[in-house]
């Protein structure tokens, strides 16, 4: 069961009683989603591009999603956007989020219309380009597509440690084109060390209210 939050910013975000944690940041849903994987990932990966891919894990709400379109429908930027998802919220669940007093009501209505359709397959996106969500793990997705950017926003170590291993983070890693960005709210001396071994540049950037640091990386 999924249980609605809301958070210090006045967004909300869902606790999964399955995993044992809040879906976001309850110091605020928006405000981490915005630092982390807007400001320090896509602003830094569309530089010079009329294009952008980008590979999420873990969908959960759709909030990285609805702010990353937001932005490239406003800057006239084509995305294609995969995420994967073993554990999809329902339709309703997200439709519960108040997520459309952030976002414009394009990419709003694009969710709504499209997240059962991204499911099963992919789904246009405004622009000209498509989204989708395979319903499996990440550690038994395969592709031999490659990213300009990747949200790493599994939960916490603490509660889904299988997502953190050198293994799964090597994978991520893999998924990404040479100068691809990879973006997450943690940072470990664990996750470092796996980055760079995956052939990965690591950067320490303050974190999101809440946290002191985040990290970021690039392949070479």
């Amino acid at each position: 069961m999924n249980i609605l939050t809301p958070t210090a910013d006045g967004s909300n975000t869902f606790f999964s009683e399955q995993i044992g944690e809040h879906y976001h940041s309850k110091h605020g849903a928006l405000q981490e989603s915005q630092h982390v994987f807007i400001n320090a990932g896509l602003l830094e990966a569309k530089t010079g591009k009329t294009e952008l891919s980008i590979f999420e894990v873990g969908f959960g709400t759709g909030l990285n999603f609805l702010l990353s379109l937001d932005y490239c429908i406003q800057s006239e930027l084509r995305l294609n956007y995969t995420s994967v998802e073993a554990y999809p919220l329902s339709h309703a669940e997200l439709s519960a989020t108040g997520y459309q007093n952030f976002v414009h009501a394009a990419a709003w209505e694009t969710l709504q219309n499209g997240y059962t359709i991204a499911l099963q397959g992919e789904a246009p996106l405004p622009g000209g380009g498509s989204f989708n969500i395979p319903v499996t793990s990440f550690q038994d997705f395969q592709t031999t597509d490659q990213f300009d950017l990747l949200y790493y926003d599994a939960f916490s170590v603490r509660h889904q440690p299988e997502l953190w291993t050198d293994e799964c983070i090597a994978h991520a890693a893999s998924l990404l084109k040479p100068g691809g960005i990879f973006v997450t709210y943690a940072i470990t001396g664990k996750l470092k060390r796996a980055l760079k071994a995956a052939g990965c540049e690591i950067e320490k950037l303050p974190g999101a209210p809440g946290k002191r640091e985040m990290l970021r990386a690039r392949r070479f």
